[in-house]
């Protein structure tokens, strides 16, 4: 039997061996569970850049390769050969589903796609200006009220399963009904003759006296989009997920937790960033070289939105696939609109300018998926929502897999304390004025 691998830390003249820990792909860590218990040392990440807060068999991705795989699937041939329900069963249970699992559980979903009537009256209640994330968010938690029986902590394997069909077919609907409640139009209730992206966008775009065509090309690329979005490791939202979860909370705080993460403009938010960009380059006259320019100027600090990507170091492998998608549904559109001819121009430019390849700041997967979105109709307020949608089975596939560990712990990080040291507490009348 091998010997198990360990390091060597010395503190203090002692020294102290702790485990090494090798994922499946070759993944090392320092496993410094008790670290603290044996040296009464912590260890310092701000931003946990270099810290493993789980293991995890969901996801695996290599930002130097460009590499994302779903459960060990490449993410090519599951937006080449899948569908974003597929994907779903597959991040959440851990397999792609045979035939009769997959009717079982798109027959689940089609059946909880109606929310409770109440819940209508929130929305009417909300000012017209809110922005669908703050509605979205707080309609996901609100589903806990309404669900009293699927929020205890120790569910039942069958318990848990409705309680996921409900959250991943509900949401859908509350995020269109935001939308509706956004731009001032009558609700559209979910349709079960449709299949579950080509519901979603009736629900988001049909009105009384005009039936919502359904294109084809349109319900793909949607489904790729949501199909690149479904999960991404440990990122923000996702480790909100599990943080909150740890605590046992039900999944509806746990996703809306994740949902609100998410609204931020360094993490969902960016693809909104981009078409906000390009709506500035438009004002200014729509010269982008200008602003290829002002990018590679060390001295401005304008930045090229949609370009480049924190995890991946040479290319996001999310982008090849979806700059197909968007080719297609803009030639299909017929669409020609000054914003999306600039993000042409722009993306021409980048990859020609050395400064760009030379760095490796390829245009990513909120470049092409806000250029889709704009093209859909689909309104700026609206992007951080439709990420939230794709992103929903890779939370609730993390939650799962968290909930089930008996290992499982509540998370409490730890600190490094800065300030003031024993001070006496001084009654307000001798502070002075």
């Amino acid at each position: 039997m091998a010997t198990p691998k360990t390091a060597k830390l010395e503190l203090e003249g002692k020294v102290y061996e702790l485990p090494i820990i090798e994922g499946t792909e070759g993944e090392k860590a320092i496993d410094i569970t008790k670290l603290r218990a044996e040296t009464n040392y912590i260890t310092l990440d701000s931003g946990y850049m270099n810290t493993g807060a789980c293991t995890s068999a969901v996801t695996f991705l290599d930002g130097e390769k460009g590499v994302l795989r779903y459960r060990g699937i490449p993410i090519e041939e599951l937006c080449a050969s899948s569908t974003f329900l597929e994907v779903s069963f597959l991040l959440i249970y851990g397999h792609l589903p045979t035939t009769e699992e997959f009717s079982k559980f798109r027959e689940k979903i089609r059946y909880h796609s109606l929310i409770h009537e109440d819940l209508k009256n929130y929305f009417n209640n909300y000012p017209g200006q809110a922005h669908p994330m703050a509605i979205l968010s707080s309609m996901v938690c609100s589903l806990s009220a309404y669900y009293p029986e699927l929020i205890k902590a120790d569910q039942t394997p069958d318990e848990r399963d409705g309680t996921i069909t409900r959250m991943l077919s509900k949401v859908r609907v509350l995020a269109a009904f935001a939308y509706k409640r956004s731009v001032g139009q009558a609700f559209v209730y979910p349709r079960n003759d449709l299949m579950y992206m080509a519901n979603f966008l009736n629900m988001m775009f049909a009105v009384p006296a005009e039936p919502y065509e359904i294109d084809p090309v349109i319900v793909k690329a949607m489904d790729l989009l949501f199909i690149l979005h479904a999960d991404h490791e440990q990122n923000c939202s996702t480790s909100t997920v599990r943080m909150v979860g740890s605590s046992k909370a039900n999944l509806f705080a746990s996703i809306s937790a994740g949902i609100c993460a998410l609204w931020g403009p360094l993490h969902g938010g960016a693809n909104q960033e981009v078409v906000e960009m390009l709506e500035m380059i438009q004002k200014d006259g729509g010269g982008y070289k200008k602003y290829i320019d002002k990018a590679k100027d060390k001295n401005d600090n304008f930045r090229l939105m949609g370009f480049g990507h924190r995890v991946y170091k040479n290319f996001d492998p999310r982008a090849k696939i979806i700059k197909k998608a968007c080719d297609d549904v803009l030639n299909k559109l017929g669409i020609h609109d000054p914003i999306l001819e600039i993000a042409k121009g722009l993306e021409e430019e980048a990859l020609k300018d050395s400064y760009f390849v030379e760095r490796k700041l390829y245009p990513n997967v909120d470049f092409y998926s806000g250029i889709i979105y704009r093209a859909i109709g689909i309104p700026t307020n609206m992007f951080t929502v439709m990420f939230a949608l794709g992103r929903l089975p890779g939370w609730i596939g993390q939650w799962k897999e968290m909930i089930e560990d008996k290992n499982m712990k509540i998370c409490r990080p730890r600190q490094i304390y800065t300030g003031e040291v024993n001070r006496k507490y001084v009654p307000i009348e001798k502070r002075g004025s």
